[in-house]
């Protein structure tokens, strides 16, 4: 049976949500105290920064450290990033970084780069870079290792915000819990949506028979809720270049989405995308697919913005990165094929 945390770190969501409902019968008791003794290997100070940055609430409304609880009342708090594997030994590497400050910094993650490391991947992650790139950095007192607070799949392209302290790990973890993060994906997908817009609102959640998948489901037990608003930008007739705003972030929640409502994403693989749909089979087309699979063999998808709150200035900030090679050269490779060949689709 896994852990909340453990269920977190697989369900993509790097940071962990507890609520107390105060006993009756609680005597006064600051709230630092009172949570230190219900999470487990959270210390005082690690619960205390989280009140300084606005993740404990106490019936909604958020507290100081000093507060004290109050019998009936229900205590939550959000905490960002699992525990450390201290056993980790940085890497040198190659790292694109758009931006950088003493609080965060932006990365521009190449498709093919696992985030963290798990099962079958304990080297060579995006974490071992980063935790190299931070060494190089001063010493700072308050995290030594780099704070995730969410990650991309390993064949998706694109923008990830990086804490440098854990103050701003915990404002960021806070609104990507809030889901106020301004996020957008461009996915290229099979077929010509029949709108120009539209949200999918759906349940989401592993699929029993295939524990790598994610499926659309109507169990509440298992399901999550997720939401994807996609908007088109380019139809190709037999393709379609879209971009996805979420509101939720859950784990493959654009391809396993767009997959349920019959689009799913050129030539992923997990989700039915990396071969010729079907009635598009036809000789002189079949040819020219093989060859743009040839060019990008990894779903089309990219992280193309990220905006949020600065957790030191509170200012609006926000960050774009243009597509990548693959991406942008199956992309030109689709309009010299419509230009030319436009009477055979």
């Amino acid at each position: 049976m896994k852990t909340e945390l453990e269920q977190a770190i697989e369900d993509g969501e790097l940071f962990t949500h507890y609520s107390f409902k105060v006993d009756p019968g609680q005597e006064p008791l600051r709230m630092d105290l009172y949570l230190t003794h219900r999470i487990p290997n959270a210390t005082r100070t690690k619960i205390q920064k989280a009140a300084q940055s606005g993740c404990i609430v106490a019936d909604g409304k958020p507290i100081k450290p000093n507060y004290k609880v109050r019998p009936g009342e229900t205590i939550s708090i959000v905490l960002p990033d699992p525990p450390r594997d201290t056993t980790l030994v940085p890497e040198k590497m190659d790292l694109d970084i758009p931006y950088e400050d003493d609080e965060l910094l932006i990365v521009n993650k190449s498709a093919g780069i696992v985030v963290h490391p798990g099962f079958n991947n304990y080297t060579g992650t995006l974490v071992h870079g980063l935790s190299f790139h931070f060494s190089q950095l001063p010493v700072r007192d308050d995290l030594s290792r780099p704070g995730l607070v969410h990650r991309i799949d390993k064949d998706t392209s694109g923008l990830l915000v990086i804490a440098k302290t854990e103050t701003a790990l915990n404002k960021l973890a806070k609104q990507f819990f809030d889901h106020s993060i301004d996020r957008v994906y461009y996915a290229l997908v099979w077929g010509d949506l029949k709108e120009d817009s539209g949200t999918i609102n759906t349940l989401l959640g592993r699929d029993t028979r295939d524990r790598k998948k994610i499926v659309v489901t109507q169990n509440e037990e298992i399901g999550k809720i997720a939401i994807t608003h996609y908007k088109v930008v380019k139809r190709y007739h037999f393709l379609t270049l879209i971009t996805c705003k979420l509101e939720t972030g859950r784990t493959h929640q654009i391809r396993a989405h767009m997959q349920s409502i019959g689009h799913p994403l050129f030539s992923d693989a997990t989700y039915g995308g990396d071969s010729i749909q079907k009635g598009m089979n036809f000789s002189k087309f079949s040819k020219f697919m093989e060859n743009c699979f040839g060019i990008m063999p990894r779903q089309a998808l990219h992280a193309f913005s990220l905006g949020f709150v600065h957790p030191k200035t509170n200012e609006n900030v926000y960050f774009e990165q243009a597509l990548p090679p693959d991406f942008q050269g199956l992309l030109d490779k689709l309009d010299h094929y419509i230009q030319y060949n436009i009477a055979t689709i």
